[in-house]
């Protein structure tokens, strides 16, 4: 009588078990898991390159429109403010109490509308909520998501070599974006009166 081969003796029948099948599945569901977990994460927690490119422009744009005004010891108002070399009022100073330089705006000064912010230091305290404006006050609707503060401060010593820290401003410019991630840049301006 004729004996047919075993199907576990013929090597072309060979293969996986249900258990090594099985033990193979669940490993690669934990692994692609693990992976798409990690994923998530990263995308989730990295700020939007576009949202954090405008946070950076805005930032930029703001803190050097305010790098560009005067810093002096009298408002620029003063017509001694280019010569005054205290805060002092008399004539190697302002012409009166009234146009000594103080933190802050002066009564009435704005960005947007006249009188203008008219020093670095009237820019202290500003804050642009709800939206951004250009200088002429106008609203720009892509950035009313956006919001910019600015703070200015007196450094507690010299950061710029040999330049007193009293004739240095710190110039610190927060902006948020719609996602609530936040960008601050920093920026020096050092007092350039008087001209003799």
């Amino acid at each position: 009588m004729p004996t047919t081969p075993s199907r576990l003796s013929d090597p072309s029948q060979c293969g996986l078990t249900l258990i090594e099948l099985l033990m193979f599945i669940v490993i690669v569901a934990v692994g692609v898991a693990g992976i798409l977990t990690v994923m998530n994460y990263t995308s989730v927690r990295s700020a939007d390159p576009m949202i954090r490119k405008q946070e950076m422009a805005i930032a930029e744009s703001l803190l050097e429109e305010i790098e560009l005004k005067p810093f002096t010891f009298c408002d620029p108002d003063d017509p001694q403010s280019e010569t005054a070399t205290s805060a002092a009022v008399g004539a190697n100073g302002c012409t009166s109490a009234a146009l000594v330089e103080q933190m802050g705006a002066e009564t009435g000064e704005t960005r947007t509308s006249q009188p203008q912010f008219d020093n670095v230091n009237d820019y202290n305290q500003f804050a642009m909520v709800g939206g951004i404006q250009d200088i002429t006050g106008t609203a720009i609707p892509a950035l009313n998501n956006y919001s910019a503060n600015v703070a200015i401060s007196i450094p507690a010593a010299p950061v710029l070599g040999t330049i007193p820290a009293a004739d240095t401003l710190l110039i610190t410019v927060t902006v948020t974006g719609p996602d609530g991630t936040s960008i601050v840049m920093d920026g020096y301006r050092t007092r350039y009166a008087p001209r003799t």
